[in-house]
Protein backbone atom coordinates (compact mmCIF):
# COMPACT_ATOMS: atom_id res chain seq x y z
CA UNK A 1 0.00 0.00 0.00
CA UNK A 2 2.87 2.11 0.89
CA UNK A 3 4.14 1.54 -2.81
CA UNK A 4 0.75 2.67 -4.18
CA UNK A 5 0.31 5.71 -2.05
CA UNK A 6 4.14 7.19 -2.99
CA UNK A 7 3.30 6.23 -7.08
CA UNK A 8 0.40 8.32 -6.63
CA UNK A 9 1.98 11.45 -4.83
CA UNK A 10 4.73 11.10 -7.79
CA UNK A 11 1.89 10.84 -9.97
CA UNK A 12 0.46 14.21 -8.53
CA UNK A 13 3.53 16.01 -8.09
CA UNK A 14 4.55 15.52 -11.60
CA UNK A 15 1.25 16.51 -13.27
CA UNK A 16 1.38 19.86 -10.73
CA UNK A 17 5.07 20.37 -12.38
CA UNK A 18 3.49 19.90 -15.86
CA UNK A 19 0.79 22.20 -15.05
CA UNK A 20 3.30 24.94 -13.49
CA UNK A 21 5.12 24.61 -16.84
CA UNK A 22 3.13 24.90 -18.96
CA UNK A 23 0.93 27.85 -17.44
CA UNK A 24 4.41 29.59 -16.93
CA UNK A 25 5.66 28.62 -21.13
CA UNK A 26 2.00 29.61 -21.90
CA UNK A 27 1.64 32.75 -20.36
CA UNK A 28 4.55 34.15 -21.71
CA UNK A 29 3.43 35.50 -24.69
CA UNK A 30 0.04 36.64 -23.19
CA UNK A 31 0.58 39.93 -21.75
CA UNK A 32 1.51 41.36 -25.08
CA UNK A 33 -2.36 40.85 -26.43
CA UNK A 34 -3.47 43.29 -23.94
CA UNK A 35 -5.95 46.09 -25.86
CA UNK A 36 -5.29 49.56 -24.76
CA UNK A 37 -1.97 48.98 -23.40
CA UNK A 38 -0.34 52.42 -21.35
CA UNK A 39 2.77 54.17 -22.73
CA UNK A 40 5.35 54.98 -20.05
CA UNK A 41 4.80 58.52 -18.76
CA UNK A 42 7.41 61.25 -19.08
CA UNK A 43 6.55 62.63 -15.50
CA UNK A 44 7.23 60.79 -12.03
CA UNK A 45 9.51 58.03 -13.87
CA UNK A 46 12.97 57.81 -12.98
CA UNK A 47 15.98 55.56 -14.34
CA UNK A 48 17.06 53.31 -15.45
CA UNK A 49 18.06 51.16 -12.90
CA UNK A 50 19.76 48.23 -13.17
CA UNK A 51 17.98 45.30 -11.07
CA UNK A 52 20.02 43.81 -8.22
CA UNK A 53 17.55 40.90 -7.13
CA UNK A 54 14.37 39.70 -7.59
CA UNK A 55 13.08 38.90 -4.06
CA UNK A 56 9.43 37.68 -5.00
CA UNK A 57 7.19 38.49 -7.28
CA UNK A 58 5.64 41.89 -6.16
CA UNK A 59 9.61 43.15 -4.67
CA UNK A 60 12.63 43.92 -6.29
CA UNK A 61 16.24 45.64 -5.13
CA UNK A 62 17.94 48.24 -7.66
CA UNK A 63 20.82 49.78 -7.86
CA UNK A 64 20.54 53.73 -7.54
CA UNK A 65 23.20 55.33 -8.23
CA UNK A 66 25.20 53.27 -6.30
CA UNK A 67 22.42 52.25 -3.36
CA UNK A 68 20.78 49.40 -2.86
CA UNK A 69 16.60 50.14 -2.91
CA UNK A 70 14.11 47.68 -2.18
CA UNK A 71 10.95 48.12 -4.04
CA UNK A 72 7.81 47.45 -3.56
CA UNK A 73 5.63 47.31 -6.72
CA UNK A 74 2.18 49.23 -6.23
CA UNK A 75 -1.61 47.95 -7.61
CA UNK A 76 -0.35 44.23 -7.19
CA UNK A 77 0.25 41.17 -4.95
CA UNK A 78 1.75 37.93 -5.21
CA UNK A 79 1.52 34.47 -3.39
CA UNK A 80 3.68 34.78 -0.41
CA UNK A 81 7.17 33.16 -0.79
CA UNK A 82 9.00 34.48 2.11
CA UNK A 83 6.65 34.87 4.92
CA UNK A 84 8.37 32.76 8.20
CA UNK A 85 4.99 32.94 9.62
CA UNK A 86 3.61 30.87 7.47
CA UNK A 87 4.38 28.14 4.60
CA UNK A 88 4.66 29.02 1.03
CA UNK A 89 1.40 30.05 -0.60
CA UNK A 90 0.81 28.64 -4.11
CA UNK A 91 1.73 29.77 -6.97
CA UNK A 92 4.44 32.25 -4.95
CA UNK A 93 7.61 30.13 -6.68
CA UNK A 94 5.59 30.74 -10.34
CA UNK A 95 5.23 34.24 -9.67
CA UNK A 96 8.86 35.01 -8.48
CA UNK A 97 10.40 32.70 -11.30
CA UNK A 98 8.22 34.72 -13.69
CA UNK A 99 9.51 38.14 -11.97
CA UNK A 100 13.37 36.17 -12.16
CA UNK A 101 13.09 35.94 -15.81
CA UNK A 102 12.16 39.21 -17.01
CA UNK A 103 13.90 41.40 -14.65
CA UNK A 104 17.35 39.93 -13.59
CA UNK A 105 20.10 41.21 -15.04
CA UNK A 106 17.96 44.20 -17.14
CA UNK A 107 17.27 47.70 -16.12
CA UNK A 108 14.30 49.23 -15.16
CA UNK A 109 12.44 52.38 -14.98
CA UNK A 110 10.51 53.24 -11.72
CA UNK A 111 7.15 55.56 -11.86
CA UNK A 112 5.98 57.18 -8.67
CA UNK A 113 2.10 57.50 -8.05
CA UNK A 114 1.22 60.63 -6.62
CA UNK A 115 -1.28 59.38 -4.85
CA UNK A 116 0.74 56.48 -2.58
CA UNK A 117 2.94 57.16 0.01
CA UNK A 118 6.66 57.04 -1.19
CA UNK A 119 7.52 54.43 0.68
CA UNK A 120 5.64 51.93 2.64
CA UNK A 121 5.63 51.29 6.84
CA UNK A 122 8.86 48.73 5.77
CA UNK A 123 11.25 51.42 4.06
CA UNK A 124 10.54 50.19 0.73
CA UNK A 125 10.08 52.40 -2.46
CA UNK A 126 6.57 52.14 -3.71
CA UNK A 127 6.52 52.33 -7.48
CA UNK A 128 5.32 50.99 -10.94
CA UNK A 129 7.96 48.97 -12.89
CA UNK A 130 8.62 49.84 -16.16
CA UNK A 131 10.91 47.62 -18.02
CA UNK A 132 13.41 48.54 -20.79
CA UNK A 133 10.92 47.90 -23.57
CA UNK A 134 8.06 49.94 -22.21
CA UNK A 135 5.92 47.26 -20.92
CA UNK A 136 4.49 47.72 -17.13
CA UNK A 137 5.45 45.22 -15.54
CA UNK A 138 3.23 45.25 -12.52
CA UNK A 139 0.31 45.25 -15.32
CA UNK A 140 1.79 42.54 -17.30
CA UNK A 141 2.28 40.20 -13.95
CA UNK A 142 -2.02 40.85 -13.31
CA UNK A 143 -2.67 39.53 -16.62
CA UNK A 144 -0.64 36.53 -16.77
CA UNK A 145 -2.15 35.29 -14.07
CA UNK A 146 0.96 35.48 -11.53
CA UNK A 147 -0.53 37.99 -9.52
CA UNK A 148 -3.94 39.74 -8.21
CA UNK A 149 -4.65 43.69 -8.12
CA UNK A 150 -4.10 45.16 -4.83
CA UNK A 151 -5.27 48.24 -3.48
CA UNK A 152 -3.65 49.37 -0.32
CA UNK A 153 -5.58 52.17 1.18
CA UNK A 154 -6.30 54.73 -1.46
CA UNK A 155 -6.88 54.56 -5.00
CA UNK A 156 -4.02 54.39 -7.31
CA UNK A 157 -3.00 55.41 -11.20
CA UNK A 158 -3.68 52.20 -13.02
CA UNK A 159 -6.25 50.85 -10.33
CA UNK A 160 -8.71 50.07 -13.59
CA UNK A 161 -6.39 48.78 -15.58
CA UNK A 162 -4.95 46.34 -13.36
CA UNK A 163 -8.34 45.52 -11.91
CA UNK A 164 -9.63 44.94 -15.21
CA UNK A 165 -6.20 42.50 -16.11
CA UNK A 166 -7.33 40.17 -13.07
CA UNK A 167 -10.69 39.86 -14.17
CA UNK A 168 -9.42 38.80 -18.01
CA UNK A 169 -6.95 36.46 -15.83
CA UNK A 170 -9.41 34.82 -13.78
CA UNK A 171 -12.03 34.68 -17.11
CA UNK A 172 -9.46 33.06 -19.02
CA UNK A 173 -8.00 30.84 -16.60
CA UNK A 174 -3.89 32.10 -16.84
CA UNK A 175 -1.52 31.39 -14.37
CA UNK A 176 -2.99 31.21 -10.59
CA UNK A 177 -6.16 31.19 -12.08
CA UNK A 178 -5.97 27.96 -14.12
CA UNK A 179 -8.03 25.37 -12.68
CA UNK A 180 -5.60 23.02 -12.32
CA UNK A 181 -2.61 25.59 -10.49
CA UNK A 182 -3.47 24.83 -7.02
CA UNK A 183 -5.80 22.29 -7.24
CA UNK A 184 -5.00 20.55 -3.44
Amino acid sequence: MESMSRTTSIARAAAAALVAAAVFVGSAATSVAQPDYPVMPTDNVTGPFPVTKVSDGDTIWVDNNGAREKVRLIGMDTPELHDPRKPVECFAQQAFERAAAVLNGQSVYLERDPFQDAVDRYGRTLAYVWTGTGRLFNLDMIYDGFAHEYTYELPYKYQDRFRAAEVDARTNGRGLWAPAACAA
